[in-house]
């Protein structure tokens, strides 16, 4: 009941907030549609008054949403400010171009994702031991490469170079290839580095021995290792579908796919607010179908122990970090930290007209750009506005995703709103309301960023107190602030942890890309996203230029699974060891007893 009383209020509090878009925006929408139709006529009184009489805006907020609000019952999305045109033909067009891109887009990412988790998936199967994650490290940097930069050198690779494949349009399925590689690869390494995260704590449960012992063969215990770790990592599942939806708007405007994020984009840029309303609508429909769907699949892979709250938790091994580990967190953090420091050493706004494009030097040791300003200090100068904001930011979705999945049942609705809302469409709302600039950057990123940690916090909780070393310490007197803190959060804590590390990269990348997009920081301020776009067209003839700004964001992302991989001594205790307490267990996974802690 509590949880579709939150998708209620969550959905009709969305409806009220995207039909009143035109008057929650900074822009008068009489003086919004006259520049967009007529972009050289003065905003008279006279002609806004005549566009408010026209378009039924003087007829104020409440009955052009009661009127706006009856369109949508009977499939009328409205009417283009700049067109004239039905809104609806254009969006369920770039709709579906979208689903078609994102399909072809899911596809490398699961194969990618399986491929990333495959080693450990094989070692933990033949039972050889203590099994650690494998793909950590490689899987960061993947998922670190900009869309918008695979893209880029895709094209220039694949299509300009060899000619394999068209390098603008959408004209046949040898148009999606490349988009799709650029969309699906940074998301493969997401969710192929999620996996590889959790095998390790199925394959340390005693099924996986006593499976082995009985010479159950190892594609059997792989399958069911799968089932095992699947359900708290469906959500995640979801967030990807969405993003590869709408999220990829600098992938389709580099190779002119006229899909759903796009137009929301142009929508936006032509002040067309009918438009923009529409998109986002199907957007938020979206996200909230897809997390029905991921909700109808995960109920069913866990089957009855739901219902019976006998889900076993995963306890990941507690494997000590090697030296090498260290070592190679220390170098790489080090060598980041030297590369930042020097930069903000040196003038990042320093035109030199002469060294433009500008090989590495003494004088610039990561050459310059195509204004001739130093690359090394607009690196380090770069590094405050997206590394440490995206940190800072980081933190906070960390805290808000924590508190909305222990209080799941009360946040669920809003969850889905927030998954069904890519940064860049939440950015375009955002600085609607709060202007552009780095502050509503954040803001923008901070509004939807929370929702894969708490979907993965309410996934790993709902585990947690079905343990059943809850209900032996419910049973020596444990109150409930000592099951929360000694025994349900030291199994949530650190995967979401380290899952919040891994989007650190990403958060640096939506606040680049939202930069790119002039919703960010204003220029000429330093930037890596804005570095990479500036450059970009000098790739062959400069490649520092670019390479500099995406080997920054690829060790931010390596650099914040090496740190998430360490483990720090703790006394024993609580609920933080791996368990042996010797829980019958089925050949699948599921115990036979069961541990009903509410």
């Amino acid at each position: 009941m509590w949880v579709a009383a939150g998708r209620l209020a969550a959905a009709v509090l969305v409806l009220l907030a995207v039909g009143l878009l035109p008057w929650l925006t900074r822009t008068d929408p009489a003086r919004a549609i006259l520049h967009a139709r007529y972009a050289d006529r003065e905003p008279t009184p006279s002609a806004l008054a005549a566009i408010r009489a026209q378009t039924g805006l003087d007829e104020g907020p409440a009955r052009v949403l009661g009127r706006w609000l009856g369109g949508l019952v009977r499939g009328d999305f409205g009417t283009s400010w700049v067109s004239g045109l039905p809104v609806r033909p254009d969006v369920l067009s770039g709709l579906g171009v979208s689903l078609t891109l994102m399909g072809v887009s899911l596809a490398v990412a699961v194969l990618l994702a399986a491929a990333l988790s495959l080693r450990t998936l094989l070692a933990g199967a033949r039972g050889t031991g203590a099994v650690r994650a494998r793909a950590g490290t490689l899987a960061a940097v993947l998922a670190a490469l900009p869309e918008f930069l695979l893209a880029a050198v895709f094209a220039a690779v694949f299509a300009v170079r060899l000619g394999w494949f068209p390098p603008l349009g959408w004209d046949g399925p040898q148009t999606a290839v490349l988009p799709a590689l650029a969309m699906g690869v940074p998301a493969g390494a997401l969710l192929g580095r999620l996996l590889d995260d959790a095998l390790p704590a199925a394959f340390a449960e005693p099924w996986v021995r006593t499976n082995v012992a009985f010479g159950v063969p190892p594609a059997r215990i792989a399958r069911h290792a799968l089932r095992r770790v699947l359900p708290p990592l469906l959500p995640q599942f979801g967030f990807v579908v969405v993003g590869l939806t709408g999220g990829a708007v600098a992938v389709e405007s580099l190779f002119a796919v006229p899909g759903l994020g796009r137009t929301a984009l142009d929508a936006a840029l032509a002040q067309d607010l009918p438009v923009l309303q529409a998109s986002v609508l199907v957007l938020l429909a979206l996200g909230v179908a897809v997390g029905a769907l991921v909700g109808v699949a995960r109920r069913t892979l866990i089957g009855p122990a739901l219902h019976a709250a006998a889900i076993p938790a995963l306890r990941r091994p507690r494997l000590p970090a090697g030296p090498l580990l260290w070592g190679a967190t220390g170098v790489l953090g080090a060598l980041l930290a030297v590369t930042v420091v020097v930069g903000l050493l040196r003038d990042p706004l320093a035109v030199d007209a002469a060294a433009r494009l500008a090989s590495p030097s003494a004088a610039h040791p990561l050459g310059t750009d195509s204004l001739g300003r130093d690359v090394l200090a607009r690196l380090g100068h770069g590094a405050a506005r997206t590394a440490l904001t995206a940190v800072a930011v980081g933190a906070v979705t960390l805290l808000a995703g924590l508190a909305a999945g222990l209080l799941a049942r009360w946040t669920e609705g809003l969850r889905e709103v927030a998954n069904a809302l890519p940064p860049v469409v939440s950015g375009l709302i955002v600085a609607g309301l709060l202007g552009p600039g780095a502050w509503g950057a954040a803001v923008a990123v901070a509004v939807v960023a929370w929702a894969p940690l708490a979907a993965h916090t309410a996934g790993l909780y709902e585990e947690e107190r079905a343990a059943a070393h809850l209900e032996s310490a419910v049973a020596l007197g444990a109150g409930r602030a000592h099951l929360l803190t000694r025994h349900v959060l030291p199994g949530v804590l650190p995967p979401v942890l380290r899952h919040a590390l891994l989007r650190v990269p990403a958060l640096a990348l939506a606040l680049a890309s939202l930069g790119f997009l002039g919703l960010g920081a204003e220029p000429p301020a330093p930037e890596w996203g804005r570095m990479l776009s500036e450059n970009m067209p000098y790739v062959e003839r400069a490649p520092w230029a670019v390479l500099a700004p995406a080997a920054a964001l690829a060790a931010l992302g390596a650099l914040s699974v090496l740190a998430g991989s360490l483990r720090l001594p703790r006394r024993r205790g609580g609920g933080g060891a791996v368990r042996a307490d010797g829980a019958v267990a089925s050949a699948d996974g599921r115990p036979l007893a069961e541990g009903a802690v509410r």
